[in-house]
């Protein structure tokens, strides 16, 4: 039971009850001074979950993998000074994956700013570049800081973006009362929502158009419903290609983008160029579809958003701001079926990738590949799978993925940092078991999110340790220099193991194939401990191995 205690500050008071009536309710905050009325305020106060991380990076991180999961706004809360500055990566991330967060920080009031005092620091609009609102409140409270939060939280939900509340406090900061002594006024701002709906000309121009290529990004799980993705299917004018985060799936559909486009003969890329390019959800991860597309551009590019649409392959010719079912609803409206063999003719390449796929995947030694081959079978059903960037989420690309399983990653800025604390986040949030697969170097990068006390007894991480950033090993201009080691790769023989003492998580290493089989049961089945699994493969094959894989294609 909470001790129902108020700050003695009004502008505190107004932030908690205004956060309370917008149904705010998860509160991630970082020990500090200076943010002393809020911590007070939030955690004393029902209504609010509160978590305590100390590393701010790690702490909006972990806020962006409950925000995720929860689909609505989570607050971050901090002291002053460089506290705030922690928070950008995951602010970044929360701007380009449309993830609604709220950054609250406390600062100073602003006669103490630039004379020379102690973690004080520029802190307004200093989220400028990657925000959707910044509330830059004044010392004392008002009808205008009021207006302003209140601003902040309905905007980051509309937009689906972070908002930044930037809060003034003087001492004495932890004085606190038993009734509140202001009142805010909190509205609620009449957003209307105009119905959308498709141009008869767009859906005559979709009949019409005998190639049509549907290219989809990172969507939620059952963000499409069924009867679209089967009205899709059977439409030979269409080719549907799916990245492993959008979760979507139709055995019409292709999900494994390079093996399909990767070795294209010239004749194939021409036959491949579309008339019309549809694409939804969000960042795309395979570069060799972008490049591809950007060299063979469409007649058209459409794309689907409610916020924004990037224009990826320079070519971009409309967006539609709506989202995926009202569009497709009514694209999909009339099933005028033209003739095309442009589905049939790419199943036809693509049934063939399958066959020297199954084969170069039983030849290879023990990789990084291979160890994705062996996940792909052996992943259990019903799952949460967090996979961080670089090199894991690209191997990811390559396998097969059960249905059942529901694939996120942070793809919105595309960095390695913080994936481990969104990970632990989205684990917490999502009542799902989860599962973190992850590289040696955003492990390490990202070692103190595992200084958390929330982290779920049945969460576990697989690690792949290849003793450094092996994504740099496969791109034009390697060689195999001290400065590569050092600069790029980041040569090391670090492992999780201490690290998983310290944090006291149950800990296993395997070197080869034979060993992975042996523990995983154990590993799988342990729901008592959150565990580390990490899987060390050699450095030195594993981008042979890769390159190889195209080659054989």
């Amino acid at each position: 039971m909470k001790a129902n205690l108020y700050p003695k500050i009004p502008l505190a008071q107004a932030v908690i009850e205004i956060f309370r009536q917008k149904e705010i309710q998860h509160i991630v905050i970082s020990p500090g001074s200076r943010n002393a009325p809020l911590t007070m305020g939030f955690t004393n106060q029902e209504g609010f979950i509160c978590y305590s991380i100390a590393d701010e990076r790690c702490a909006a991180f972990f806020a962006l993998g409950l925000a995720q999961q929860l689909l609505k706004p989570v607050a971050v809360v901090c002291t002053s000074g460089s506290a705030v500055l922690n928070y950008y990566p995951a602010v970044a991330e929360a701007f380009y994956s449309q993830i609604p967060l709220l950054i609250v920080s406390a600062d100073r009031p602003k006669s103490k700013i630039d004379i020379g005092d102690g973690q004080t620091i520029r802190q307004e609009n200093v989220f400028a570049n990657h925000i959707v609102f910044s509330a830059n409140l004044t010392e004392n409270a008002s009808e205008h800081n009021d207006s302003l939060i209140v601003s902040a939280i309905e905007t980051a939900i509309s937009q689906k973006g972070p908002a930044h509340i930037n809060v003034p406090f003087e001492e004495p900061l932890y004085e606190t009362l038993l009734e509140p002594t202001y009142v805010p006024k909190v509205t609620t701002s009449a957003i209307e929502e105009a119905e959308f709906t498709l141009d008869t000309k767009f859906i005559s121009e979709w009949q019409l158009a005998k190639k049509k290529l549907i290219l989809v990004g990172e969507l939620l799980p059952n963000a499409i419903e069924q009867k679209y993705i089967d009205s899709l299917a059977v439409d030979k004018s269409v080719l549907v290609l799916l990245e492993k985060t959008s979760n979507l799936h139709h055995p019409s559909f292709i999900d494994r983008i390079d093996t399909l486009v990767s070795t294209f003969s010239e004749e194939e890329k021409l036959n491949f160029q579309p008339d019309i390019l549809l694409t939804f959800g969000g960042m795309v991860v395979s570069k060799r579809i972008k490049s591809l597309l950007r060299n063979y551009q469409p007649t058209q590019h459409w794309h689907i958003d409610e916020i924004r649409a990037y224009d990826t392959f320079g070519c971009l010719s409309q967006h539609f701001k709506t989202n995926s079912t009202s569009f497709l609803s009514q694209l999909l409206a009339e099933n005028n079926v033209v003739e095309s063999k442009y589905q049939h003719d790419f199943q036809s390449i693509w049934q063939d990738r399958l066959v020297k796929h199954q084969k170069y995947m039983s030849e290879i030694p023990f990789s990084d590949f291979k160890v994705f081959d062996f996940l792909s079978r052996n992943l259990p059903k019903n799952i949460q799978l967090q996979v961080s960037n670089s090199s894991p989420i690209r191997y990811l690309q390559l396998v097969p993925c059960k249905k059942s399983i529901e694939v996120f990653c942070n793809r919105g800025t595309s960095g390695i940092d913080g994936s481990t604390s969104t990970a632990i986040g989205a684990a917490v949030a999502n009542k799902k078991p989860t599962i973190f697969i992850t590289g040696d170097i955003s492990f390490l990068y990202d070692s103190n999110a595992l200084w958390n006390n929330y982290i779920p007894k049945n969460f576990k991480i697989i690690l792949i340790n290849n003793s450094g950033g092996g994504i740099f090993r496969i791109l034009p201009g390697h060689q195999e220099t001290e400065t590569f080691n050092t600069f790029f790769e980041t040569s090391h023989q670090l492992t999780a193991e201490h690290l998983a003492k310290m944090f006291a998580f149950e800990y296993t290493s395997v070197q080869n194939e034979s060993e992975l089989y042996s523990v995983w049961d154990s590993f799988i089945s342990n729901q008592n401990t959150p565990s580390i699994l990490e899987i060390f493969t050699p450095e030195k094959i594993n981008d042979i191995v890769l390159l190889d894989y195209f080659r054989k294609l």
